[in-house]
């Protein structure tokens, strides 16, 4: 599916389950159902402009990815500058991620506005030939336009989870009428039921905005790219190897909503997180990077 096509599913996905969000806590409350559908639009509506506008933004802050300098990480920043002139884009913004666990990723519109992203684990574990096959998969994603896609995603799932969180908390604390009679127990018990269905729906928006398929894209794209199939297997099974949930610190632990944009599911191990997986097995990545290196003549282990 074209990336213009995805967008447009997930805004369309946004928008019916915001003026569902709508109706269903009308009912609850007692108040216009149609009324706060319309207000479900309205905001859908706003929610379509910020994500399409400032996604990249949102990816940067819900991960702290630092954006960086030259001068700060000059290896890391000429293997960007390298492998975006090998893809006749724009040099992407450059940015840093403190974390024990080995990842990377890209964000941003496309090729005119991205950024590439590396964890400090992974640029301290990987040769400079391993991390710029890992860099020739962030820029194919964003030569297709993945980015825009995922980041988006990210976008609304977060919103949504956000959402489904609020309802969750104001259910628990007595919010929206409070009381302790048979109805406030009944709406609570809707609303818990709302919060509980929004979550997963989340993260299968995540899912849908970039798909298995698209990594598998990436990874074979990215090895025709730089010349370097082995050198992405090889990074590919270290990082694999080594991304766990547990080794991101509470302070700084990406969202669940953003999981879909690393090379590697950042939240393995992570109870239901898993159940979304955004990520093929490492084994079928790995035989569709042999395929195309036998295709390009370079033997692959």
């Amino acid at each position: 599916m074209a990336s213009w096509a995805r967008t447009t599913v997930l805004f369309t996905a946004l928008t019916m389950l915001l003026m569902l969000f709508g109706f269903v806590i009308g009912l609850a409350i007692g108040v216009s159902p149609i009324g706060l559908m319309f207000v479900g639009l309205v905001f859908a509506g706003i929610m379509n402009f910020a994500s399409y506008e400032f996604s990249d933004r949102f990816v940067l802050w819900s991960t702290h990815a630092k954006i960086i300098t030259e001068a700060q990480n000059p290896q890391f920043y000429s293997i960007v500058r390298r492998v975006s002139e090998e893809a006749h884009i724009p040099m992407p913004r450059v940015g840093i991620v403190q974390s024990n666990q080995p990842n990377a990723f890209a964000t941003g519109k496309g090729p005119n506005k991205s950024v590439v992203v590396a964890t400090t684990s992974i640029l301290q574990m990987l040769s400079p030939s391993e991390l710029e096959a890992v860099i020739g998969h962030e820029i194919s994603h964003v030569v297709h336009r993945d980015v825009l896609v995922a980041s988006i995603a990210a976008t609304v799932a977060g919103t949504i989870s956000f959402l489904g969180q609020m309802v969750l908390w104001n259910s628990f604390f007595g919010g929206f009428g409070g009381g302790g009679n048979s109805r406030n127990n009944n709406q609570n018990v809707i609303l818990l039921i709302v919060a509980a269905i929004l979550v997963p729906i989340a993260a299968m928006l995540v899912q849908l905005g970039i798909g298995r398929s698209r990594e598998t894209s990436a990874d074979e794209a990215g090895a025709r790219l730089t010349q370097k199939p082995q050198e992405l297997i090889n990074a590919l099974r270290k990082i694999s190897g080594r991304a766990q949930a547990s080794q991101w610190n509470r302070a700084n632990a990406p969202s669940p909503a953003t999981s879909a944009l690393w090379i590697v599911n950042p939240l393995k191990g992570s109870s239901w997180t898993e159940l979304f997986s955004t990520h093929p097995s490492l084994e079928k990545r790995v035989r569709a990077i042999r395929k195309v290196a036998q295709e390009m003549g370079i033997a692959a282990e």
